[in-house]
């Protein structure tokens, strides 16, 4: 069992990793380039952290204390189209994590990113390695989308969609592709993916010139967007289900330190 020993402290990539700076496998590499300090002497891997220790990463302090553990949490926002996935705007545009509640000892992952014309699910999570564990590429989670597309769709299309076609960045797929509705110019979809690239879902689409007018997250893994959430709204999941997404994410559940409290299910209006 990992656990953590009040006074050896803990292992720093497991500390950075829960808050969201990187995978336990990132920070292992930033170790091995001689790239973190403690206490002025450059780390090694096996290297614990404890209270009052100095930590920098580039030689930029880390306030490190902020990542000590807390009960994991998770949201499930449904993000309205016209905003960003990011702390800071330059542009100015609205933010998703100001729709969020505050949070004194950590701060919010966002689950992977929708760009700002894509609605729907974005999860959010105060647990840095839960949040590595569903984003990474070996995990293979999938993600659904509703999409409405303009005009007819060939056959042919919808099976080289499945098949896989080439983009700039390599070959993508669909892994299933669904017609839901529509009997006019607008048809709606239900495709899923198993990867995570930038727009990859419009990219597709576009590839067999095929117009994108509507593109809405409603699954990522086993969390389904609820019908009743409105857009700009939050619900958080209780301990139960936590605890199902964390087994789904690999993770031992005694390393997540899950909250039991019964009040913690909510939604914000």
């Amino acid at each position: 069992m990992d656990t953590t020993d009040v006074d050896l402290g803990e292992r720093i990539q497991k500390v950075l990793s829960r808050g969201g700076i990187g995978s336990r496998r990132e920070i292992e590499r930033w170790i091995g380039e001689g790239r973190l300090k403690l206490n002025g002497a450059v780390v090694t891997l096996g290297t614990r952290i404890k209270t009052g220790d100095f930590l920098q990463i580039n030689d930029r302090v880390v306030h490190w204390e902020k990542f000590t553990v807390q009960p994991t949490r998770v949201l499930l926002y449904h993000k309205p189209t016209g905003e960003v996935v990011t702390r800071r705007d330059p542009e100015g545009r609205p933010v998703v994590f100001t729709q969020l509640p505050s949070l004194t000892a950590s701060r919010w992952i966002a689950v992977g990113r929708l760009d700002i014309n894509t609605s729907g699910l974005l999860l959010v999570t105060n647990n840095g390695e839960l949040a590595n564990r569903l984003m990474h590429p070996s995990t293979q989670v999938e993600r659904e989308y509703a999409v409405r597309v303009l005009g007819e769709v060939p056959d042919a299309i919808i099976e080289r969609l499945k098949q896989g076609v080439e983009l700039e960045d390599g070959v993508a797929k669909f892994n299933d592709i669904r017609f839901y509705a529509g009997e006019g110019a607008n048809k709606w979809y239900y495709v899923t993916v198993k990867e995570g690239r930038n727009r990859l879902v419009r990219r597709l689409w576009e590839s067999q010139n095929v117009v994108v007018s509507r593109l809405m997250r409603v699954r990522y893994g086993p969390v389904v967007l609820p019908e009743r959430l409105k857009a700009h709204s939050f619900y958080e999941l209780d301990a139960k289900e936590i605890d199902l997404l964390v087994e789904f994410a690999g993770i031992k559940e005694e390393a997540v330190h899950t909250n039991t409290k019964p009040d913690v299910k909510k939604t914000s209006q």
